[in-house]
């Protein structure tokens, strides 16, 4: 049995990395249930095997794979016989782009949005280290970052979520009629909120919010049984 090693907050079932979340939908998805072990911020010793700091890792037998988009390509790679993450090269390529497009536009705006909710969610061992690290990267603190939420969350919708939207308007799926890697990587962002914070990102009707209740209720509801809040 794989072993995936997963963000967790004070509670050791509130896990709510959106990288880890992508991973795990996708192991889902190939049908495999890996032991999970709950690791923090400052576990950095716990995978230190890994030759590197960030969460998730796989370890698979003899293999140790860290970063999501390397691990979704072991996954796709070495489970081939196994329902496809990607639908084929092509496929592979535009999940490429749509991952990428999740860590440098829509997770940073969700930052902003819940940054301080995690802090409240965190083992009191992390909370100094998160505290410090996010207020020099956001550039202010975190209850200053998340003071006028419920004004930029209608920038937030209106604008960051448009291509997201426009899509979602005319199929169930980013991967079309089922769901792919490219689902799971912006499913990640919204999971990640979920788990923490009980700020509304979508509002009521919006394709996205449709679309998010259909993830949750993939792969005998993974992620909707998961420790969160109900926005």
């Amino acid at each position: 049995m794989p072993k995936l090693y997963d963000l967790a907050g004070a509670e050791e079932d509130r896990r709510f990395s959106p990288y880890c979340w992508r991973i795990k939908m996708a192991l889902a998805h190939k049908g495999i249930e890996p032991e999970t072990v709950p690791w923090r911020f400052t576990d950095k010793e716990a995978i230190e095997f890994s030759g590197q700091t960030r969460v998730p890792v796989l370890v698979d037998g003899e293999n140790v794979v860290s970063d999501s988009w390397r691990i979704a390509n072991y996954l796709e790679d070495r489970f081939s016989d196994r329902p496809s993450l990607f639908g084929g090269p092509g496929g592979r390529g535009a999940a490429r782009f749509i991952a990428s497009w999740a860590d440098t536009v829509l997770q940073p705006a969700i930052a902003r949005l819940i940054v301080a909710d995690i802090h409240a969610h965190l083992h009191e061992r992390d909370r100094k280290y998160f505290r410090a690290t996010r207020e020099k990267a956001l550039g202010g603190s975190l209850e200053e970052i998340c003071a006028d939420r419920d004004d930029r969350v209608v920038k937030f919708r209106e604008t960051d979520l448009r291509p997201l939207r426009a899509t979602l308007t005319e199929q169930p799926y980013l991967g079309g009629e089922s769901p792919t890697y490219a689902d799971y990587s912006v499913f990640g962002g919204f999971q990640w909120a979920r788990a923490v914070s009980v700020f509304r990102l979508l509002a009521d009707g919006d394709p996205i919010a449709e679309w998010r209740h259909r993830m949750l209720e993939l792969h005998g509801r993974l992620a909707g049984k998961a420790p969160g809040y109900a926005v």
